[in-house]
């Protein structure tokens, strides 16, 4: 990895000459990630979001970018870290994209090497391939949406992802997925695949930069990174349903949380963190003998939830005559 970072450096400042050697000094901003992407907003839910894959370590932490209300960012190529972030904030003080991307590829003596797509949370959308980035590159940009890649086997790439995108069915990381997948199945990065990561936030501004993020996943080094991306964002979903149970027990919606602590078992029925907190929920709304059968699947496969539940007596989870009924009869 040592040595495919120094090649790789090599070869950027032997194509973008002094803006390389320039940044000599800050070179913890720029990485070589060489990849395909999209950004791209929901316009019946106002969603952001910005998905990726490459052949590069954790791409995630380089790539994706972006903020509840204001708009989503991929920077790659070789990669100048800073378009992410600033990005951003010029896009919250009122710029739209086309002109944030515009006045920071001005701004960038290395824009001949660099490849970014911005989108805003009105729906502006715009991209830069630099003249230098490796070959096969390019960009398309649609409505609400816009595709890029870069080092690919061919130059289908980025027109089959749009495709993808613009007739693909579900939500947006649905959609997003779908076109990260169109470009594998021509061919993808030359070099193959290692990391993926995909970012969607809220549509509605918020108070604080990190809230609003409503889907955050990384696949940081996998033989196919695609496949595992799927596998979480149904584990994510799966989870959502759990958040969701929590919520009505707390409103006092009884049958509203099982109803979503069912989904959630339905999506991942071997998952015992599941079945546990759903059969404390049973206990706290005083149906015990419908938690029994949860209970004693659960302890049967690890007793550690056993130990455990006792410990929620203390953070009033639960009672502890529930508790001691539960250890008597679902053993």
């Amino acid at each position: 990895m040592r040595m495919q970072r120094l090649l790789f450096y090599l070869a950027a400042v032997a194509l973008a000459g002094p803006a390389i050697k320039a940044a000599d000094n800050e070179q913890s901003r720029i990485r070589p990630v060489s990849t395909y992407s999209i950004v791209a907003r929901d316009p019946a839910t106002g969603q952001l979001g910005v998905a990726v894959q490459s052949h590069w370590f954790s791409v995630g932490s380089l790539v994706t970018w972006a903020q509840a209300g204001v708009g989503a960012v991929a920077t790659q190529s070789f990669v100048l870290v800073d378009y992410g972030p600033k990005g951003l904030e010029l896009m919250h003080k009122g710029l739209n994209a086309p002109e944030v991307l515009n006045q920071l590829v001005a701004e960038d003596e290395g824009r001949a090497v660099r490849q970014v797509a911005m989108i805003d949370a009105r729906g502006a959308v715009v991209a830069h391939t630099g003249e230098k980035c490796i070959a096969a590159a390019g960009h398309h940009v649609g409505d609400n949406f816009s595709v890029q890649a870069n080092l690919m086997l061919s130059d289908e790439v980025w027109p089959r992802m749009a495709t993808a995108y613009e007739n693909a069915s579900g939500d947006l990381a649905d959609r997003m997925l779908a076109a990260l997948e169109a470009a594998e199945e021509v061919g993808g990065d030359i070099r193959g695949r290692q990391s993926a990561a995909m970012l969607i936030v809220s549509g509605e501004k918020q108070d604080q930069p990190w809230q609003g993020v409503d889907m955050e996943l990384r696949i940081e080094d996998h033989p196919d990174p695609l496949a595992e991306l799927r596998r979480l964002i149904k584990v994510h979903r799966a989870y959502e349903h759990m958040n969701a149970g929590d919520l009505a027990v707390e409103h006092g919606d009884d049958e509203g949380a099982l109803r979503e602590y069912g989904a959630a078992e339905e999506m991942f029925p071997d998952n015992l963190e599941m079945k546990f907190w759903h059969a404390v929920a049973l206990a706290n709304m005083g149906r015990l003998k419908e938690s029994y059968p949860l209970f004693k699947t659960v302890f049967q496969q690890n007793e550690n939830w056993r130990t455990l539940l006792p410990r929620l007596v203390a953070s009033e989870l639960i009672e502890q005559k529930a508790v001691d009924r539960i250890l008597k009869k679902a053993k």
